[in-house]
């Protein structure tokens, strides 16, 4: 049965000698060809097959000779794991845009909502990680970013020394990438250099450093963070550590949270909202009630609501409708995925919101929060009219079962 459905995948393309038609062992052979145009026919039949038995096969072309076939087999693997098309633009720091052509960086930015639940070869991700330190310094950042979106947590402690390394690369976009993806890994074996890197000699290194630092909660940091605070003032910088001692959530930090609550700059009073959240002090409660309503950016407003909700109010409502603005879904799914399991009850009725947008993040996110009581509420939108909010539902009720 296997093999028909092999072949039906793959004999409706014409053979590279317009002959006859070719197998899928066929074509995995030419991945192993010495022709470099053979291998990179082989390569994009494969990934219009869309099969996933491919993934496997495919993986030795990560660390191909020829750049544009790691290239195309990078995109490729990713292709099996992000589902949909990825559009090249970038969130870099809290909100400000950048347009960027990289694929898996872009796809990295989509976070773990956008990730098909599919099980990964145990040769991809020793492939990506070799690939890190390719010559070619598109190859190198591809295969950092696409690290972070196909390797599931936790890393080998191999793979995660490995990682660790990348911290003092050469390339400095190297070291920024790893950073993230050290911190969307839960690399905690990385706080030792990363806090030795928020003095990298590039700023976005040292930015990277810092959130990362706060992703992983290390809390010996936290004294470094805050003379980085201190240091910055305001800026990329000063953002990157407050943002990252609020994930910290330590009491110590509370005056630095309730002065900065008022700051001029709209992620600085983000950022102090999720930290006075976190730490579950509502000495500032009058104040972010007040704002939650009439604070003039919307990412403070979700924040603030994210904070009372923390706090033991009922802000969960407030959140989710922020998802109606897409460029307010993936603030919202990060607080929403942060409380965690206990709201998602609270959620199922939004799935019949009248809004698309809210109807497919609440799905995505009860993917990663929800449970076998989730798959009733999902399993009716799988239908929806919407094509977008159909196939959520159905890769969150995938996911909620490969985690049984």
């Amino acid at each position: 049965m296997k093999s028909a459905v092999l072949l039906c995948l793959v004999t409706l393309v014409p053979s590279m000698a317009g002959a006859q038609p070719l197998r899928f062992d066929d074509v995995v052979r030419n991945l192993r060809n010495p022709d470099a145009k053979t291998r990179l026919s082989a390569l994009k039949l494969l990934r219009e097959a869309k099969y996933p038995e491919a993934i496997g096969p495919i993986a030795a072309l990560i660390t191909d000779p020829v750049d544009d076939i790691q290239l195309e087999a990078i995109a490729t693997e990713l292709s099996f794991y992000i589902g949909g098309e990825v559009k090249a633009r970038r969130m870099i720091g809290f909100v400000v845009e950048r347009r960027n052509p990289a694929m898996a960086a872009t796809a990295f930015d989509l976070g773990p909502t956008a990730v098909v639940p599919r099980g990964v070869p145990p040769e991809v991700v020793p492939a990506l990680i070799q690939a890190i330190d390719d010559d070619n310094a598109r190859v190198r950042l591809e295969a950092t970013y696409a690290l972070g979106v196909i390797a599931p947590p936790p890393l080998t402690a191999d793979q995660a020394a490995s990682l660790v390394k990348a911290l003092d690369h050469y390339d400095p976009d190297v070291r920024m990438a790893a950073a993230r993806v050290i911190a969307r890994l839960r690399v905690t074996q990385a706080g030792d250099v990363l806090m030795k890197a928020i003095n990298d000699s590039h700023a976005d290194v040292r930015y990277a450093a810092m959130r990362a630092l706060g992703a992983l909660h290390e809390v010996r940091a936290a004294s470094a963070l805050t003379e980085q605070l201190a240091f910055y003032k305001k800026g990329e910088g000063a953002w990157s550590a407050l943002d990252a001692l609020a994930h910290l959530a330590q009491p110590a930090s509370v005056p630095l949270f309730k002065e900065r609550l008022t700051d001029k700059d709209p992620r600085m009073r983000r950022a102090a909202a999720e930290g006075l959240g976190r730490i579950g002090d509502a000495s500032a409660s009058a104040e972010m009630l007040t704002a939650v309503t009439s604070d003039e950016s919307e990412e403070v407003r979700v924040a603030m609501a994210f904070a009372l909700q923390k706090l033991g109010r009922n802000y969960v409502t407030r959140i989710i409708d922020a998802m109606d603005s897409p460029q307010m879904v993936p603030q919202a799914q990060d607080y929403l995925i942060e409380l965690g399991p206990a709201i998602a009850p609270s959620l199922y009725p939004h799935l019949q919101d009248s809004d698309q947008g809210i109807r497919e993040g609440v799905a995505e996110v009860l993917g990663l929060i929800g449970d076998d009581k989730s798959i009733a509420p999902l399993e009716a939108i799988t239908a929806d009219k919407d094509s977008n909010v159909a196939t959520a539902a159905k890769r969150a009720i995938e996911r909620i079962k490969s985690v049984r």
